[in-house]
């Protein structure tokens, strides 16, 4: 692990993209936060990250961010970034999706990532300053078939983000999206194992990139894509 920096808070921590940024960043000798509903895997994350702070919670839940983030100035001292990563996914017609399905994926999407900027910018005002880093997708641009639900969360967080860097950059805090096309976790039952999809590792390093820039720039957005799709863009 390199010398010790900044202090990252990381939803959806267990698995897939929040997990390989979780160990990417403690290699690089971040302070991590690791947030997830599956305590379990959260722990045995935990274990194997010397020093890393597992912190079970749901995104949706407001009182599990502020125990979060008050839990990260009592371990660390400070927070000085937020990666918002959590997501869930209900692919079907719009028609389709039952009212419980469309607030399970924008209250965890959406709203979730509301909360974490929300309890997040007190703390990062405390130490002058930090980086939000919001794991978007390249649906909150293009919109597919069955993801009405999944598009609308990610066309929101393209909103609130933007509005957010207008409101907090000027307070030293950045406000970034990485938006990846598809990418080998599984996720929404997806079938893991197609050599094409970008790794969950790529992702990460893209928000490696994001925090470390240098202190007067900031990388807004940044779109990635697998190089070679099997057709058509991805």
């Amino acid at each position: 692990m390199e010398g010790m920096k900044g202090a990252v808070l990381i939803t959806g921590a267990s698995r897939g993209i929040g997990e390989a940024t979780a160990r990417l960043l403690h290699a690089k000798g971040y302070r991590v936060g690791l947030m997830a509903r599956d305590e379990k895997r959260l722990q045995a994350l935990a274990a194997e990250l010397e020093g890393a702070l597992p912190l079970p919670g749901d995104v949706r839940e407001e009182g599990d961010w502020a125990r979060a983030v008050a839990a990260m100035e009592e371990a660390f001292g400070e927070l000085s970034a937020l990666v918002n990563n959590a997501g869930v996914g209900v692919m079907k017609p719009v028609h389709e999706l039952t009212l419980e399905e469309w607030r399970l994926v924008l209250d965890t999407n959406l709203t979730g990532a509301f909360l974490g900027i929300r309890h997040a910018v007190p703390a990062l005002l405390r130490r002058g300053g930090g980086t939000i880093v919001n794991v978007g997708s390249l649906a909150g641009k293009n919109p597919f078939k069955g993801g009405a639900a999944y598009n609308a969360s990610k066309f929101g967080l393209l909103g609130l983000a933007g509005a957010a860097m207008l409101d907090l950059r000027e307070a030293n805090i950045r406000v970034v999206n990485v938006l990846p096309g598809s990418v080998d976790t599984g996720f929404a039952g997806n079938t893991p194992g197609q050599a094409w999809k970008l790794k969950p590792e790529d992702v990460a390093q893209a928000v490696l990139c994001a925090l470390e820039m240098p202190g007067h720039a900031m990388v807004s957005e940044i779109e990635l894509r697998p190089t070679r799709p099997p057709s058509g863009p991805r």
